[in-house]
């Protein structure tokens, strides 16, 4: 599957769009980015949260750098043969990496079918 970067990044916020109000009026100083590839250049990973989960944060406070949540384009292309694949591909890990900021482990994730 081909999409360019900024085809993809529409994707993502339509998505990011349909999303529950509760889910995402919590996040607090977080950042959304799309980028290629996971550093290692692997193609298995589809996103990262990169932050402290709100679980973990004992202090907080203005001028701390925004928690990221990468969703990586091209391993979502490998993995998605149509646009309604990479949609619900693209949704299922927002899902998983907002979950990740509330504190919500990888454990829990795939007991709740989103791992």
């Amino acid at each position: 599957m081909e999409i360019d970067t900024a085809a993809f990044e529409e994707i993502v916020i339509d998505e990011l769009d349909r999303l529950p109000d509760d889910m995402v009026e919590g996040l607090e100083n977080v950042v959304f980015v799309v980028e290629d590839r996971p550093e290692d250049g692997s193609l298995d990973l589809l996103g990262l949260y990169d932050g402290l989960a709100l679980t973990e944060r004992t202090q907080y406070g203005m001028g701390e750098l925004p928690d990221r949540i990468v969703v990586y384009r091209e391993p979502h292309l490998a993995q998605c043969e149509t646009e309604q694949e990479l949609r619900d591909e693209i949704h299922t890990t927002l899902v998983h990496e907002i979950a990740h900021f509330y504190g919500i482990d990888d454990e829990q994730l795939h007991e709740m079918g989103w791992a």
